[in-house]
């Protein structure tokens, strides 16, 4: 019998707009039309989220359901879905408001503007145990930069180059500005409640990091790690083979706590720990799969790309015992060819449009969910 999986579910933020690529926004009709849709500030994206699961099979159904009504809604208004993490064609210096009676969203436009303007997946895997949660969360946080390279699909904003792979996590306002290495569900609950005193977050939700404890009632009630820094990464083979390549590592860290967790077997103290993950984050948001990065257990420079493949081939044996060997796959694709960010750049600079990259783009989010929709239904 194979081992448990761990429950796991996405946060999906999505934009909409013109087959050509320009953004359009419709947040507010869909969320009062369509089920399990909600709002985003700006009206040009807005969100699903879906239920645990632990199988993928039925973890990538429930990713990609919610896209299919989606789009069979746009396209009586001759809109449709689109790639990337920015407003890659849009207007990124006006906001557009979604709800111009809600205070928060006032507070959003106010404080933070059109930085905030963007799309992306947070993925969440489920962890009740207070002590591997946040022995989870130090250890993803210190290897975020690696998740985020693997996703960066934001080089364009505003119909130019960006001079970035993920311009969205360079542009994110990451909030508070420095956020510790929790030692453990205490120190968060205290550090949470000092934020909230000071203003430095307006509520519980106002952890804008990486990575961060998640669960019904922040900081207290806790049951789940959420991986906050990937770009949108719009195919489905290649969100779930990260999402396998994140549960190995967590899997690895439950089996082998003292040599994987980086409050006990890194040399750094929390607070160089802290830094050191920030400026990895910032150097994959640059150059994602080709940029040096610095290891947590000794500070010393590796390349993005090496690092990633150490893990694979580490995690490989483990992922064949729990059958997800070929779910995983997809990430030696990503390293040979390279991300989506990096495709496009590729395209980009023989002469491609931004428009037509998006075209293209919007065309084969659609092919995808149609290729998946026959496999589930001819498997019944």
């Amino acid at each position: 019998m194979r081992p448990a999986l761990l429950l796991k579910g996405f946060e999906v933020e999505l934009f909409t707009g013109k087959p050509s690529g320009e953004n359009v926004g419709v947040a507010s009709e869909v969320a009062r039309q369509l089920p399990g849709f909600v709002t985003e500030p700006d009206r040009r994206n807005l969100e699903y989220i879906t239920e645990p699961e632990a199988s993928y099979d039925r973890l990538e159904e429930a990713l990609l359901r919610p896209r299919r009504t989606l789009r069979q809604w746009l396209a009586p208004l001759g809109l449709t879905l689109l790639p990337g993490s920015t407003l890659s064609l849009g207007d990124s210096d006006r906001f557009e408001r979604s709800d111009p009676t809600n205070p928060y969203h006032s507070l959003i436009e106010s404080t933070y503007g059109t930085r905030v303007v963007t799309a992306s997946v947070h993925i969440n895997l489920g962890l009740t145990d207070p002590e591997l949660l946040f022995a989870a969360v130090r250890l993803i946080r210190c290897e975020a930069a690696l998740l985020l390279a693997l996703s960066a699909s934001s080089p364009f904003i505003g119909g130019q180059l960006s001079g970035q792979h993920s311009q969205r996590w360079r542009q994110f306002p990451l909030t508070p500005e420095h956020v510790p290495l929790f030692i453990n569900h205490r120190h968060y609950i205290d550090w949470v409640e000092e934020q909230l005193a000071t203003g430095a977050m307006r509520n519980e939700r106002h952890l804008w990091t990486s990575v961060r404890p998640n669960g019904p009632d922040r900081p207290h009630s806790l049951n789940r790690l959420e991986l906050r820094i990937c770009d949108l990464v719009t195919d489905p083979a290649d969100l779930i083979a990260i999402t396998v390549f994140l549960e190995l590592r967590v899997m690895a860290l439950i089996e082998q706590q003292s040599r994987l967790d980086p409050l006990c077997s890194s040399e750094l103290s929390l607070d160089d720990l802290a830094a050191l993950a920030d400026q990895n984050d910032a150097a994959a948001s640059r150059i994602s799969l080709e940029a040096s990065l610095n290891h947590w257990q000794d500070g010393r420079s590796i390349r993005c790309r090496d690092w990633i493949m150490q893990l694979l081939e580490s995690m490989e044996p483990t992922a064949e015992r729990f059958g997800l060997l070929e779910r995983l796959q997809p990430i030696r694709t990503l390293l040979k060819h390279g991300n989506q960010a990096m495709r496009w750049l590729d395209v980009h600079a023989q002469g491609h449009s931004i428009s037509a990259l998006l075209s293209d783009g919007a065309i084969a989010m659609e092919q995808q969910e149609l290729v998946i929709h026959g496999e589930s239904a001819a498997l019944g």
